[in-house]
């Protein structure tokens, strides 16, 4: 079954379907639980994605970014005013960074789809706030999902936690239909108004991936065609959660095993996690 709105094919799911991105959606999540514990002063960001390269391969699945328009990593690692897709490198991590790790894992050809934010050692007041406000928002929007409601709900959701927190809603980028396609219809935007754009459908799959700038809402591309800045240099952060719209509300499939939500994770947890 399938559902055309505004002139683009939308996929609607089934049972089956649900428990593929269930699975692919757990393991997504158990790499971003993995690698809590070495996000710590003196790691570099390769290093990250190697682990998480590797823990995606022993659990026999693939990076769905490796190789996606010519990207070369498993992960994408954005530090600080970094909005999205910072490339791994040398960079050493130090105290007071805040990073988002974001990755998608191919299982049995289904895609999951998370992003996470970590905290070096101790960090700002602003950045603490910052971290809490976009968690809030990915939640609110996650809130609003539900057969009837519409993609514009969303985005208000969204937009309406975040601006009355003083902070801003990165316009550029946004969430994304998925399922055994990367990135498919429909685009779920981080702002909108109440009742409007397309209405939600149970068996649709979405991401919900607010960026939230502490500052203001514009971003630039660097030269390496990936990475995404603030223009104002200030703080950004994201969280990103993979769902299936269901016939009473939506189901995360990417909610940590764990049991991480945002930073500071716990210490005994993060052992487990990493062990």
């Amino acid at each position: 079954m399938n559902n055309i709105v505004d002139g683009r094919l939308i996929p609607l799911h089934g049972p089956e379907d649900f428990a593929g991105m269930r699975a692919a959606g757990r393991l997504a999540a158990a790499a971003l639980d993995m690698i809590t514990a070495h996000v710590r002063e003196g790691v570099i960001t390769a290093e990250l994605d190697r682990l998480c390269h590797a823990f995606i391969l022993e659990h026999g699945a693939v990076p769905a970014s490796l190789g996606y328009r010519g990207y070369t990593h498993a992960t994408c690692i954005s530090l600080n005013h970094v909005v999205c897709h910072g490339l791994p490198g040398d960079r050493m991590l130090m105290e007071g960074d805040i990073l988002n790790i974001d990755l998608a894992v191919i299982l049995d050809g289904w895609h999951g789809d998370s992003s996470r934010m970590y905290a070096v050692g101790e960090i700002g007041t602003r950045a603490v706030r910052l971290i809490d406000v976009a968690y809030g928002a990915m939640m609110r929007g996650i809130a609003a999902v539900r057969p009837g409601a519409t993609l514009g709900d969303i985005g208000f959701a969204i937009q309406s936690h975040v601006e009355a927190a003083r902070f801003s809603v990165v316009r550029d980028f946004c969430g994304h239909g998925l399922g055994r396609t990367y990135h498919d219809a429909p685009n779920v935007l981080n702002h909108g108004q109440k009742g409007r754009g397309p209405a939600l459908r149970p068996g649709m799959f979405l991401t919900v991936e607010p960026m939230v700038n502490a500052g203001q809402a514009d971003v630039k591309m660097l030269s390496d065609g990936w990475t995404a800045v603030t223009r104002d240099r200030s703080l950004s952060a994201q969280f990103e959660h993979s769902i299936g719209v269901t016939e009473s509300g939506c189901e995360i499939f990417t909610l940590s095993p764990a049991g991480f939500t945002k930073p500071p994770y716990p210490r005994e947890q993060q052992a487990a996690a990493a062990g």
